[in-house]
């Protein structure tokens, strides 16, 4: 999917599993420049991945709704068995039969 090709937009999604963000906040949490990280929320908001919401004078993004933050969190528990089979955690791989 195009919307997670980057590891920037990744990793926005991955700071608004905790709550919503304001781009200031999402700007300093990434140490990336506000005109980048706007550019990011607008794609993923283009593919309904995040909602914004105006508080005051600011924008306020947050995932669109539990199916995201489901699709990510399955993501992440998938990355972290993978690590844990690089690290030998003794579950074997399954191997393809040969016959």
């Amino acid at each position: 999917m195009f919307a997670l090709s980057t590891p920037s937009r990744v990793h926005i999604l991955g700071c608004l599993m905790s709550g919503p963000l304001s781009v200031g906040e999402l700007t300093a949490e990434l140490r990336m420049e506000q005109s980048a990280v706007s550019h990011q929320l607008r794609v993923l908001r283009d593919h309904s991945l995040v909602r914004v919401e105006r508080v005051g004078r600011s924008r306020v993004y947050a995932l669109r709704d539990e199916h995201v933050l489901a699709l990510l969190e399955e993501a992440l528990r998938h990355v972290e068995a993978r690590r844990g089979l690089r690290r030998g955690s003794g579950t074997p791989r399954p191997t393809r039969a040969t016959g």
